[in-house]
């Protein structure tokens, strides 16, 4: 089959199928798939107050059977798992009418799955027959092309930083789209049925992507996938079949602003930092041999050598004075401790002035990007 190449940042109208396997293999970084829920929904529902229920009714959410519904899912998926990179990821979302068979079908087809995440709905619809509990949640199926995968993104600091420094959790509790954000008809109706809120996105493509990456959305819908990612300096592909929802897509997307490149800069954590050894610093000439680094307040000293270990001098545990060996190393042995970090311990003098040595390791980091 003939292939188009890749042209980011536009929205294809027509068959989700028919799109996919034109686009060439191995040049996305993300897929993010809202896809049809399948509801199965039976008759019409109503509020306390007798008015109805917009729930989801479109025939694009319609399957005459759990085969027919299985098949679609496996066949979506087969294609989003070839035109990922080798480092891309999956996200998809659904409710419990489809998860479990979507979770099945990309676990059949060699996906690998990293995380489960539970969409807990600040503000959920309330259950109004009163059968069964209300539906407070969807969940999202993060996972790798393989089991083998490695070099995915996964922006660990950020995701902290955003959640106060605090390890960010698998329960994720964000409102349901509403207000402004929702697009809504000139007769006031919603215009899509299960647009998802910003924020939702906002989180996932932060999380599992960079600024320049690609970005796909098979189900595009109103445009929520592609207006995040243009705010958030990312690339976007998304496939839609209905006119109305591209035509509204189009002109909210085109309203973004971006951020700055300023603005998009994350909290690395320090294993996705560029490994700078201390070496680094002596060989560039930004700590020459024979320079004193202080602990502390100065309660302790150390010489650079031309190798880039150090020799302990004057000060506080001068019994160890003449020890040699590495930052990390002579810290400890300076403060009579099992291990330290050399970086954030030693400092060299700026008149009189203190500067930690890792100001003059993230230099070099800045200088390299």
């Amino acid at each position: 089959m003939s292939r188009n190449p890749l042209s980011p940042d536009q929205i294809l109208q027509g068959d989700c199928l028919t799109h996919l396997r034109a686009l060439p293999t191995a040049s996305v970084d993300l897929v993010f798939a809202d896809p049809p829920y399948n509801l199965q929904l039976r008759g019409d529902l109503h509020r306390p107050d007798q008015s109805k229920v917009d729930a989801v009714t479109d025939a694009w959410d319609q399957f005459d059977s759990f085969a027919a519904y299985d098949a679609f899912t496996q066949a979506w998926l087969a294609e989003a798992k070839r035109v990922l990179r080798p480092t891309g990821t999956l996200w998809v979302i659904g409710s419990y009418h489809n998860i479990f068979r979507v979770g099945t079908a990309l676990q059949d087809l060699g996906f690998w799955v990293l995380n489960d995440i539970i969409w807990r709905k600040s503000n959920p619809m309330p259950n109004f027959k009163g059968t069964r509990f209300t539906n407070a949640h969807e969940t999202l199926i993060w996972a790798a092309r393989d089991e083998n995968a490695t070099g995915y993104t996964f922006n660990y600091q950020a995701m902290k930083t955003l959640n106060d420094d605090v390890q960010m959790r698998s329960d994720w509790v964000l409102p349901i789209c509403n207000g402004g954000e929702r697009l809504k008809q000139e007769d006031g109706v919603k215009l899509h049925p299960t647009q998802k809120p910003e924020m939702l996105l906002n989180r996932v493509l932060l999380a599992s992507t960079n600024p320049g990456d690609v970005v796909l959305d098979p189900f595009f819908g109103t445009g929520t996938t592609g207006a995040v990612a243009r705010k958030l300096g990312r690339h976007f592909i998304g496939i839609e079949s209905d006119a109305a929802y591209v035509q509204a897509a189009t002109t909210r997307i085109g309203e973004i602003q971006p951020l700055d490149d300023e603005s998009l800069e994350v909290v690395h954590s320090a294993k996705q930092q560029k490994r700078i050894p201390f070496g680094a610093l002596v060989e560039s000439g930004m700590l020459k041999p024979g320079t004193r680094l202080f602990g502390p307040a100065r309660k302790v000293q150390a010489r650079v050598r031309a190798d880039g270990s150090l020799k302990l001098g004057a000060g506080r545990g001068a019994q160890r004075r003449g020890l040699t060996g590495s930052i990390h190393k002579m810290g400890a042995a300076a403060q009579g401790a099992p291990s330290c970090n050399g970086w954030t311990f030693w400092h060299v003098a700026d008149g009189d002035t203190l500067v930690p040595i890792d100001d003059l390791r993230q230099k070099i980091r800045r200088d390299d990007a």
